[in-house]
């Protein structure tokens, strides 16, 4: 009795110290590769509780493989937007421009049931105040009103004030992404002669966005100390 309690015990550490390794994540925030693991670290460490005869030095060995694995995978991801991709997915734009995409709901298996329930989460019950949305990699909806259904803000009392964007992500940390070029309306030409404009080369770039009104923001890496 006394050693499935310190078998237990053990266990329950190893795995809080693989999770706390992993990140600071709640459920419904994870990314499909971290909710696999942390599914699977549940999974093993309950398998020697249950059953003393299981060793607890291969379920730790278990326990720590996958949690090395888990950060390997989170650095590729870093580095790599193919791995990131691969990895987590992409965003899917449901609503573009205030109209509804109906072959992006298609792909992701989305009725406008689920779309308008999304919605009403989000305190939103008019699909026709919506100027965007985008289902996350995590399965969340995130939504922009259009302009004259968000608050009170000084800018959009300004004349012929247009109607916001999703901003598009052009580059991530150096690379550029081919597909937000291609839903901006732009090509990499024209991203490099913005880029020189602001006198920054493009492995120097850590954040460049542009939304549909042309409005950007670059953020330059942080030179190593």
């Amino acid at each position: 009795m006394l050693i499935s309690f310190f078998r237990t015990l053990i266990l329950l550490v190893f795995v809080i110290l693989s999770l706390r390794v992993m990140g600071k994540r709640q459920i419904g925030e994870l990314q499909p590769g971290e909710l696999v693991i942390t599914i699977l670290l549940s999974q093993i460490a309950a398998a020697p509780m249950q059953d003393g005869n299981i060793p607890l030095l291969q379920t730790l060995i278990c326990i720590f493989t996958l949690a090395g694995a888990e950060l390997l995978l989170s650095v590729l991801a870093m580095k790599s937007l193919r791995v990131r991709t691969l990895m987590d997915g992409s965003s899917v734009t449901v609503v573009r421009d205030g109209i509804v995409d109906q072959q992006a709901l298609k792909s992701l298996r989305f009725t406008i049931d689920d779309l308008l329930e999304g919605l009403r989460q989000k305190d939103v019950f008019d699909l026709s105040a919506v100027q965007s949305a985008v289902v996350e990699t995590n399965g969340t909806l995130s939504v922009l009103l259009k302009a004259a259904e968000q608050p009170a803000k000084t800018g959009l009392f300004q004349k012929n004030c247009a109607e916001p964007g999703v901003p598009q992500v052009l580059v991530a940390d150096g690379k550029v992404n081919p597909e937000a070029l291609r839903v901006a309306h732009t090509d990499e030409a024209a991203l490099r002669r913005r880029l020189e404009k602001e006198r920054v080369a493009l492995n120097d770039v850590f954040l460049f966005t542009m939304d549909s009104a042309g409005k950007t923001v670059l953020v330059r890496k942080e030179r190593a100390k």
